[in-house]
């Protein structure tokens, strides 16, 4: 670096050592830590003055040394920004006399919802939250579930990132809110049939959802009922309504093990009722159909899963009936319900498609689709007895379209096509899907997209995002936003490696606990085999991922550093061995049969050890990184990426960029608003074209 080059922040170290399984576990940067988290989580400004000052220091850092590319990311933004249609409007859903949108509107960063009663009337504007968000530096609308009546809706809000919500309820006629106010809650309500009470989950000091009340609209808070209290603090706690909206379900869950209580909508009060008790490894989620339920679940050995039916008189799984049985290598990613029709999504391969079935006849069919890599998605359905099924789909080089379509004539009519103001013409553009040989040869799916003129003779620059985590399968949707890589030259290749569930049950089991490193070996055989074909040279990939994403990120940056011209790990998941050991965090009990319990597990331990990227930064060169993190969140705390680029300081002996930068005003998803995003996602790709030699491309 020449004089005129700041310097690098340098955490102070303040050693701790301590002895886990009879090893010792050395950490310099525990301090970066704050002892007051959960207050911090609540509010920022309680931020220790030595963490706030590194951060700072961090963030200043950051943005001197990516001053130059301020051109180029103002050119960016309003790239990105141009592909969006500002005054755009959702395609209308019918629910009960009402039909419900959500528009932006020109300059708005969020969303106006709205409705229009069927026969007829000028739209009522619901929530405005761009007037709500007016002055905020972070919003975020968590949920807006309309009443029975539909006179009312509880809606809940997050106002610093930290994903702890307050619950108000609105008065549509008046436009006016109630004096109730539930705080500290998960962000989701469910009504009864009277209206009269709503449904919420209350998080802990430790930001963890185990407790779900019962809250009579009118009292205050410290009245309501507690109607399940779970005592494990490895699960989660969540509710819902069925299609129909006659029962609410409580749902218990970890990653791989699940139980349901049933509250009867029309019987509020009474005690809610057991399917079946919780069997670690057990999972089962349902829905309400006439006399019946119709369960998805793993039972009986289903690892790509089945449907099943049961009584609503007694739904235990001595009654459960298979309906469409399990057929390994064919995933069951999800159903919808209808009063004559029961419409699944299936992945094979890599691809989904959605079958329909009809419920009188048993007849089923296919929805075909011709592209060589696509996405598919149910939309937004409320109407329980409809013979119209609403559905998306996008492929890398195809804007999203939203379809209704008639079961019973089998009739597909486009509502609507993403409008890309600036233009896109798709023929400009090659999507492929290739197989990449893994290292215990499993053919691993990647999705490519590039230019047509982009040449394929190892030259260009590309870009690889992967995730591999929890069984997060990636879509091969449309983004607007990698236009302006691919438009200068870059590949964007998606890796869809073991973790995910892209190809089945199997491709996540075997990217989990002590097959995690399959996931990291996966991403590497990708970027590996896409230079073999020539589509890039090695040392010349910009990889990208964030939280478990991240963890990925920062593991093939210890395994592979030469493979990589860059690193991009976003709200990185780095200190992993740490974290899984601190059980008062807010995820690690739940993730636990995702990673394994390091705390009672010797090997467990070990595994984790082998591979946290924390622990494994040695003295070597490393690839350009930006690394980001966000103060308030609360999924993968701010001081893991603030520890690891400490640590990479001291021990990274190249002179590639190491840049961290920490959003004090936000969480997990980063900045609040449509155009703020954009801002970060500019700045993003500005380090990748800059470290690669393009931010000089038009």
């Amino acid at each position: 670096m020449d004089s005129m080059t700041p310097s690098p922040p340098l955490a102070e170290k303040r050693p701790v050592t301590e002895t886990w399984h009879g090893q010792q576990k050395h950490d310099d940067y525990k301090w970066l830590k704050a002892e007051n988290w959960q207050e911090v989580m609540h509010t920022p400004s309680l931020l220790p003055l030595d963490i706030r000052a590194y951060l700072d220091a961090e963030n200043a850092y950051t943005k001197a040394m990516m001053a130059e590319t301020e051109p180029l990311q103002a050119k960016l933004f309003d790239e990105l920004k141009g592909r969006i249609k500002e005054d755009d409007q959702s395609v209308p859903v019918p629910d009960g006399p009402f039909v419900y949108s959500t528009a932006f509107v020109t300059g708005g960063q969020y969303p106006v919802f709205k409705r229009q009663k069927k026969s007829g009337s000028e739209d009522e504007v619901l929530f405005d939250c761009n007037s709500m968000a007016a002055g905020k530096e972070f919003f975020h609308l968590g949920d807006a579930t309309r009443s029975p009546d539909h006179a009312r809706a509880a809606w809940s809000v997050d106002e610093n990132g930290s994903e702890f919500y307050v619950l108000r309820v609105r008065d549509f006629p008046s436009g006016k809110d109630l004096d109730d106010l539930l705080t500290n809650t998960g962000g989701g309500a469910c009504w009864s049939a009277d209206g009269n009470f709503i449904f919420y989950t209350l998080q802990d000091e430790n930001h963890r959802p185990l407790k779900t009340f019962r809250h009579r609209l009118g009292t205050a808070q410290s009245a309501d009922v507690l109607i399940h209290d779970e005592k494990d603090t490895g699960m989660f706690t969540g509710m819902g309504a069925t299609q129909s909206d006659r029962f609410i379900i409580i749902s218990i869950h970890d990653h791989d093990t699940s139980e349901c209580w049933l509250i009867d909508a029309e019987k509020p009060e009474e005690t809610p009722k057991l399917v079946s008790p919780r069997v670690k490894g057990l999972e089962y989620e349902m829905e309400h159909w006439g006399e019946s339920f119709i369960i998805k679940t793993n039972a009986d050995g289903a690892d790509d899963y089945k449907l099943v039916t049961a009584p609503l008189s007694d739904p235990s799984p001595a009654n459960w009936t298979d309906l469409v049985p399990h057929r390994p290598g064919v995933f069951l990613v999800g159903f919808h319900i209808f009063k004559n029709w029961l419409v699944r999504m299936e992945r094979e391969n890599a691809l989904p498609r959605i079958v329909v079935r009809n419920m009188t006849t048993g007849e089923e069919h296919t929805i075909a689709f011709a592209e060589e890599a696509y996405s598919l998605g149910f939309g937004d359905m409320r109407e329980y007895d409809s013979d119209t099924l609403r559905f998306t789909y996008s492929s890398p080089t195809t804007p999203g379209q939203v379809f209704d379509y008639n079961m019973k004539t089998r009739e597909r009519v486009l509502k609507k096509t993403q409008e890309v103001p600036s233009g896109h013409d798709p023929s400009q553009y090659v999507a492929r899907r290739v197989l990449a040989p893994a290292h215990d040869g499993e053919q691993i799916p990647i999705t490519l997209l590039y230019h047509r003129d982009t040449k394929l003779d190892g030259s260009a620059p590309l870009w690889l995002y992967g995730y591999g985590s929890y069984g997060i399968s990636l879509p091969a949707g449309f983004n607007t936003n990698i236009l302006s890589l691919v438009n200068r030259g870059f590949i964007y290749a998606t890796a869809h490696i073991r973790g995910g569930q892209e190809k089945g049950r199997r491709w996540y089991k075997n990217g989990k606990l002590d097959k995690k490193i399959n996931t990291f070996r996966d991403f590497i055989s990708c970027g590996e085999y896409l230079v073999r074909e020539g589509f890039t040279r090695r040392g010349n990939i910009v990889a990208q991922g964030g939280s478990a994403g991240g963890l990925l990120m920062g593991a093939v940056a210890n395994m592979a550093p030469d493979l990589f011209k860059a690193i991009v790990a976003e709200v990185p998941f780095v200190d992993a061995l740490t974290t899984i050991l601190d059980d008062t965090l807010p995820l690690t009990p739940p993730e636990w049969p995702e990673w394994g319990n390091p705390i009672t597990d010797k090997a467990a331990y070990e595994y984790i050890r082998s591979y946290a990227p924390y622990e494994n930064v040695e003295r070597k060169p490393y690839p350009h990184m930006f690394v980001d993190g966000g103060l308030t969140d609360p999924r993968v705390q701010y001081w893991e990426p603030a520890k690891w680029v400490s640590k990479l300081r001291v021990l990274n002996t190249s002179d590639n960029l190491l840049l961290l930068k920490i959003n004090m005003g936000a969480g997990h998803g980063g900045a609040s608003g449509r155009f703020n995003r954009l801002k970060e996602v500019a700045e993003v790709y500005a380090f990748g074209m800059k470290v690669s030699g393009l931010a000089d491309a038009a």
